[in-house]
């Protein structure tokens, strides 16, 4: 089944059109306040590259699909820029009903993705 970008894990192998793996997810790029999802980070043999949304086909919860094929994926370029978001948890894992009840007390929207503000 396909996921949202918010609850993609690190780890996930990375597919090209043509079927094979070239990879794996180390994080996604996103601007989770406007609901903005600019591509992934993907670990492969010799570093990191950078895949722009418009090149990524679909995501699942055990792959990612690409609509460039592996060729076209070992020339992309590392990834520029600032580090991941910081979370307070991790994605797709749903807190326990006491840090539920805590964040409904503080007042917590509970829509929030456990994205922490950039200072």
């Amino acid at each position: 089944m396909p996921i949202a970008y918010e609850v993609l894990e690190r780890g996930v192998p990375v597919y090209a059109s043509g079927g094979e793996q070239v990879g794996t997810v180390d994080h996604v790029v996103a601007a989770p306040e406007e609901d903005i999802f600019h591509g992934l980070v993907i670990r492969v043999g010799d570093g990191s590259r950078f895949v722009a949304a418009d090149q990524v086909a679909s995501l699942h919860e055990r792959g990612v699909d690409l609509r460039i094929d592996a060729d076209a994926t070992a020339a992309l370029e590392p990834p520029h820029g600032g580090a991941p978001a910081w979370r307070e948890r991790e994605p797709g894992v749903k807190p326990g009903r006491w840090q539920h009840f805590v964040d409904l007390f503080t007042g917590k929207d509970p829509r929030s993705e456990n994205w922490e503000e950039e200072k």
